[in-house]
C-alpha cells in the first residue's frame, strides 16, 4: 500500500507538471498558435533521434536538453586577450574604418547596373520624400555592449544560399531578382552559407557601428506636460482620441473629424495657404504639403550618427493627409536573451521597425516594434532630441523601446527580458533607401486587412505574381532595387530540427527560430498604429509597460 501511495503521488505530480509545462508558456505567449503550426510542431518533435528526448519534449516541454551548452555572443577572434569591454569596443570602432565610410555595399550598385533596363517602366516622375518625414526622423540608441550591429541587406544576401525547404538551390541571391524565388514550388529560406555559431564577421557587422556624435548641449526631452496645459510641440498635447481619428485610418476608412471643424481648419491651414478646389469632385480639400524646411538642416555635413548600413524607409499614403513612414532596421543576426545562462530566441536575419504617422505633415503617433507585436505612443509622449523621437534598441534582439532599462516579456517573474541603454546614437536618416508603397496594388479589395490579420499576411505570401509597380523608389534614389521587397520567404535559416546539436526548446522557448519575413509582410496597409488588432496608444512613458 505504501508503494502504491508513492506511485500515485508521483503520477499526480508528473501530470500536474506536464500540464503546467505545456499550457503556461502558451498562455503567456501573446502569439496565437493555429492548427497548422501545431502540426508542424509534432513533426519537429518527431525529428529527434532519441525516444526519451521525444517523450520529455511532448510531456514535460523539455526538448533537446542533452544539447544544452553555453552560447556566447562573440568568439573574440582578435586574440588580444583583453577582457575589458571598453578596449574591445574601441577595437571594433577601428574595424569600422577599414573601409570607405561614404560607400554603401557594392551589392546595391551592382544590382542597379544589372537591372537598369527593367526600371525603365517606372516612369520619369518619382515622388520625393516629404521634408517633414526627415525633419521628424527617429534616432536610435543601440546598446553600448551590442555584438550584432546594423547590417546592409545587400551584403547579407551575398552570404545566403536559397534553400527550397531542406534542399539547396543552385543559384545565388541578389537584391534585384530575389522575388523570382517566389516561383518555386514550396517555401524558400535564405540560409547562411556557414555555421552561424562560428560567428563570421558579416554577422557582427562591426564596420556599421555609428559614428560618435560631436559634443553638443542638446539634451533629450519630453514634451508631455502633466498639468493639462497645451504643448507648443508639433504634435500638440492631446488625448489620442481627440481632434480626428488619425489613429485608425486607411484609404477605405478615411479620417473622421471629431472636433469643431473651424478650429481644425485653423490648425491645419497655416497663413498663406488657401484650400484647393478639386475640379473633379467639386469639394474643397487641403492638399498635403511638405513641412517648411528648418533654417538649420537636419542632415548636417558632419557624420554624427552615420552608419554604413542603410536603413529602409517605406512611405505609405493612407489618404486624407495621412502618411505612414515606416523605418526598417536590418541586422544579420538576432541574439536571444538568456534565462539561467540558457539562451533562447536566436535567428539569422532580423527586421525591426518603427512607424510614424503624420497628419498633414504633423507627427501624431509612433509605433515601436517588439518581438511579435509592439507598443504605440502619441508623438508627444516619447523622448525627443530636438523634434526627433529617440528609440532604444535592445541588446541582441534589437527590439524597439521608448525607454532605457529592463523590459521583461513573455515569461513571468522577469525571467526573460530585453535590456536597453544610451549606447551609440544612430541617425538612420543619413543613410537611407527610401520608397513609396501602394498597398492597394498588392491586397485584394475584398480583404479587410484589419479584420483578418493572419489572412492579410497569408494572402500576400500566396501571391506569386507580385505587382512590381506597388513599390517605387523615391526621387532621392531612383535606381534603388525593389525585387527584394517582394520576396515572400524568411531572411534567415529555417528553424533547426530537434536532431540538430545546436537546437533545444524548454517550455516552448526555442534556442533557434526561423528567420523573419521582410517589410512587405509587416502589415504596411494597416489602419491602426499597431501591427496587432488590439492597439492601445499611450500618452506618457511609464516603466514596465507591455503591449500584451
Amino acid at each position: 500500500m505504501y508503494h502504491v501511495r508513492r506511485l500515485s503521488i508521483f503520477v499526480a505530480c508528473f501530470l500536474c507538471l506536464s500540464f503546467i509545462a505545456g499550457t503556461l508558456p502558451r498562455y503567456l505567449n501573446p502569439a496565437q498558435t493555429d492548427k497548422e503550426k501545431a502540426a508542424e510542431d509534432k513533426l519537429w518533435v518527431s525529428s529527434s533521434r532519441y525516444w526519451l528526448d521525444r517523450q520529455a519534449c511532448r510531456w514535460l516541454s523539455l526538448c533537446g536538453i542533452h544539447h544544452l551548452t553555453w552560447d556566447p555572443a562573440a568568439l573574440l577572434p582578435w586574440n588580444n586577450n583583453s577582457t575589458d569591454d571598453g578596449e574591445l569596443f574601441a577595437e571594433r570602432l577601428e574595424l569600422r574604418s577599414l573601409g570607405d565610410d561614404n560607400e554603401r555595399h557594392a551589392g546595391w550598385e551592382v544590382a542597379g547596373r544589372t537591372a537598369r533596363g527593367q526600371r525603365a517602366d517606372r516612369g520619369n516622375v518619382l515622388q520625393q520624400t516629404p521634408d517633414y518625414v526627415l525633419k521628424y526622423a527617429p534616432l536610435v540608441h543601440l546598446y553600448s555592449k551590442e555584438n550584432f550591429w546594423p547590417s546592409d541587406i545587400a551584403e547579407h544576401v551575398q552570404h545566403m544560399i536559397p534553400y527550397l525547404e531542406t534542399e539547396a538551390l543552385n543559384r545565388t541571391a541578389l537584391l534585384d531578382d530575389l522575388h523570382e524565388l517566389n516561383g518555386m514550388d514550396g517555401q524558400v529560406f535564405l540560409t547562411a552559407d556557414v555555421d552561424v555559431e562560428s560567428r563570421p564577421e558579416w554577422l557582427h557587422s562591426h564596420s556599421s557601428i555609428p559614428h560618435t556624435w560631436r559634443e553638443d548641449n542638446e539634451e533629450p526631452h519630453h514634451d508631455y506636460v502633466d498639468d493639462g496645459a497645451p504643448s507648443n510641440q508639433p504634435g500638440g498635447q492631446h488625448h489620442p482620441n481627440q481632434d480626428t481619428t488619425w489613429y485608425d485610418v486607411s484609404r477605405g476608412h478615411p479620417v473622421n473629424r471629431i472636433s469643431d471643424p473651424r478650429r481644425l481648419g485653423q490648425q491645419f491651414s497655416p497663413k498663406g495657404r488657401k484650400p484647393v478646389l478639386d475640379r473633379k469632385t467639386g469639394f474643397v480639400r487641403r492638399d498635403q504639403q511638405p513641412m517648411p524646411a528648418d533654417p538649420t538642416p537636419i542632415n548636417k555635413p558632419h557624420a554624427d550618427g552615420y552608419s554604413k548600413a542603410p536603413a529602409v524607409l517605406i512611405l505609405v499614403d493612407k489618404g486624407d493627409g495621412i502618411v505612414d513612414a515606416f523605418w526598417f532596421f536590418f541586422y544579420s543576426y538576432n541574439l536571444g536573451q538568456t534565462v539561467a545562462n540558457i539562451r533562447f530566441g536566436n535567428h539569422v536575419g532580423d527586421w525591426e521597425h518603427c512607424m510614424m504617422r503624420f497628419e498633414h505633415g504633423i507627427p501624431r503617433g509612433i509605433f515601436f516594434s517588439e518581438h511579435e507585436g509592439g507598443q504605440a505612443y502619441t508623438y508627444n509622449a516619447v523622448e525627443k532630441r530636438g523634434d526627433r523621437p529617440v528609440l532604444y534598441s535592445a541588446v541582441g534582439s534589437h527590439a524597439m523601446y521608448a525607454q532605457p532599462g529592463f523590459h521583461p516579456y513573455i515569461l513571468p517573474f522577469k525571467l526573460l527580458k530585453d535590456v536597453t541603454d544610451r549606447g551609440p546614437l544612430w541617425d538612420p536618416a543619413k543613410n537611407t533607401y527610401s520608397y513609396w508603397y501602394d498597398y492597394e496594388r498588392d491586397v485584394d479589395d475584398g480583404l479587410d486587412v484589419d479584420a483578418d490579420v493572419d489572412g492579410e499576411v497569408e494572402y500576400l505570401l500566396s501571391r506569386k505574381d507580385a505587382d512590381a509597380s506597388s513599390l517605387t523608389p523615391t526621387a532621392e534614389n531612383p535606381e534603388a532595387p525593389t525585387s527584394w521587397f517582394h520576396y515572400a520567404g524568411p531572411w534567415g535559416d529555417q528553424v533547426y530540427s530537434l536532431a540538430d546539436l545546436r537546437q533545444w526548446r524548454l517550455f516552448s522557448q526555442y534556442h533557434y527560430v526561423t528567420g523573419p519575413l521582410g517589410p512587405k509582410f509587416k502589415r504596411l496597409g494597416r489602419e491602426k498604429l499597431c501591427i496587432t488588432n488590439r492597439c492601445r496608444i499611450l500618452d506618457r512613458l511609464k516603466p514596465g509597460q507591455t503591449w500584451y
